[in-house]
């Protein structure tokens, strides 16, 4: 039994919630056993992803063919430790919105399909992460749309349908490019399988069909990470979702984009080759400074946390911009910071919400008087947003200026650095509305459930941990980069020693 689980373990993040969701909705209206099922399911998955990051780190990358057939020509999935790392936190994060959604869940949102839409979320974002093959992760990305879709909608309101009609136009134009640069890659080399493709194209042509492909895979993931100038969907349409939504929306999605650009130009095309990196650092800089001046003129406090999606996803593509190794494990530990930091920023927005009853600044305040510990809670993720020591964004934000600087960009890290005083900014914002100032109008203060702190608490806790002790994450984000452009490594999967040498001459 034990043997079998570690043989099939890379498959258990998708098999476990592709179940639960299948449960969930045969027991539509019965909302107890529904809660039930994605509880243990989330609990599962996330164990399951712990147990296949420890064999990662243990014995090296992982990989699975299915129906007997060999790569190319079947589906596979495979992980190292970016990909398997990027499993676990996404299903850390799940956890952490189901418990929150105990009771900020309602009976509506529930009766919408709630349970069944977020365990297919999952599956997608899991499936998207571990594919092998490129038609697949298309696949996955689907599968992530169709469920997004159905989650920003669950309380039908009018602002709801708006916001989901932006994310369906900009992520179905996504979808048409990506689809046809699949079509051109394929064309020029014959394969889709991700080591194969390692594999051939260090010996393919360069053709006007590959630039071309490589260009409209850029387009596609930089529409789904809310890229400049291609993000304006994602502030139309976050806010409008509920909160428990909004954060796994926050935290997970853009990810996925970038996690899929940056395994695109590190294993398939190569970013020092031709106009990559100079369109990488225009989309970069573009995307912070746009990213920031949005929030800097928002008063709701989701929107303004939206904008900041944006102009944190544009450090992140600072690691492609400059792409040195250093870049590169910058980017990985600042995915993982944001990860936690943004999504917890999400569910104390969450909690203004209950406390106050509205998501609107100037309309709230006083809280550092009626709430104090949330005052405190606020302040852990919003400084390492900022870049403040010696936090978690601190070490993120030094480690991608750092590299900035030697890797000959250091108008990049001045952009970053000028990006950092105004989020400050924005930060202080929120708490100064929310928190300090006493209220414009009379508020029914209200308590915030613990199953609300919890979660908040969980996340505060690992941006402590990781801004006081960042040389075990700082390791591990060298390590998956070193692991992300290893070529022979991944190729090694699948085919023998003969293939490898090939590539290597």
């Amino acid at each position: 039994m034990v043997d079998f689980i570690r043989e099939t373990i890379i498959l258990w993040p998708v098999a476990i919630p592709l179940a639960a969701a299948a449960f969930a909705a045969a027991l539509s209206g019965r909302h107890g056993l529904q809660r039930v099922v994605t509880l243990g399911a989330v609990i599962m998955t996330f164990a399951a992803s712990l147990l296949l990051l420890s064999i990662v780190l243990s014995e090296g990358m992982v990989a699975k063919e299915f129906g007997g057939w060999r790569a190319p020509f079947g589906i596979v999935f495979m992980a190292d430790s970016f990909s398997a790392a990027m499993v676990t936190i996404a299903n850390l994060l799940a956890l952490c919105a189901i418990i929150f959604a105990q009771t900020e869940l309602r009976p509506r949102q529930i009766e919408a399909g709630f349970h069944p839409l977020f365990q297919g979320l999952m599956v997608g974002v899991n499936g998207a992460f571990l594919t092998g093959d490129i038609f697949n992760l298309y696949v996955w990305f689907e599968v992530m749309l169709i469920t997004t879709l159905g989650l920003i909608t669950l309380d039908r309101t009018r602002a709801q349908i708006d916001g989901a009609i932006k994310y369906a136009i900009l992520n179905l134009i996504s979808t048409i490019l990506f689809l046809m640069a699949i079509g051109l890659l394929y064309g020029a080399t014959g394969t889709l399988n991700m080591s194969d493709l390692a594999r051939v194209l260090p010996e393919t042509q360069a053709s006007a069909a590959l630039t071309i492909s490589a260009m409209m895979f850029l387009v596609a993931f930089g529409i789904k990470s809310g890229f400049f100038p291609m993000f304006f969907w994602l502030p139309s349409s976050y806010h409008t979702a509920s909160i428990i939504v909004s954060a796994v929306f926050a935290g997970l999605l853009t990810k996925v984009g970038i996690y899929a650009l940056f395994r695109v130009f590190t294993l398939l095309f190569d970013i020092d080759d031709g106009a990559y990196k100079p369109l990488m650092a225009f989309f970069a800089a573009g995307t912070m400074i746009f990213g920031v001046f949005g929030a800097a003129v928002q008063w709701d406090v989701r929107r303004i946390l939206s904008f900041h999606i944006i102009s944190q996803i544009g450090y992140i593509m600072l690691g492609l911009a400059v792409a040195t190794p250093l870049a590169l494990a910058g980017a990985v530990f600042y995915i993982f910071h944001h990860i936690i930091v943004k999504a917890n920023l999400f569910f104390i927005a969450g909690a203004i919400w209950r406390a106050t009853g509205t998501f609107d600044l100037r309309q709230c305040g006083g809280l550092i008087k009626q709430s104090p510990y949330l005052t405190l809670l606020f302040a852990i993720p919003a400084l390492s947003l900022a870049g403040i020591p010696p936090l978690s964004g601190f070490w993120a934000k030094f480690m991608m200026i750092d590299a900035s600087f030697r890797g000959d960009a250091g108008w990049l890290a001045a952009v970053a650095l000028f990006v950092g005083l105004l989020t400050i900014f924005s930060m202080s914002k929120i708490w100064l509305e929310a928190f300090w100032k006493n209220p414009p109008r009379p508020i029914h203060y209200r308590p915030v459930p613990v199953t609300v702190t919890v979660p908040i608490v969980t996340l505060c806790i690992i941006t402590l941990t990781i801004g006081f002790a960042p040389d075990a994450l700082v390791r591990f984000s060298q390590r998956a980069a070193t692991d992300m452009a290893d070529r022979q490594a991944f190729i090694a999967l699948f085919f023998d020693d003969t293939d490898i040498a090939e590539v290597n001459q």
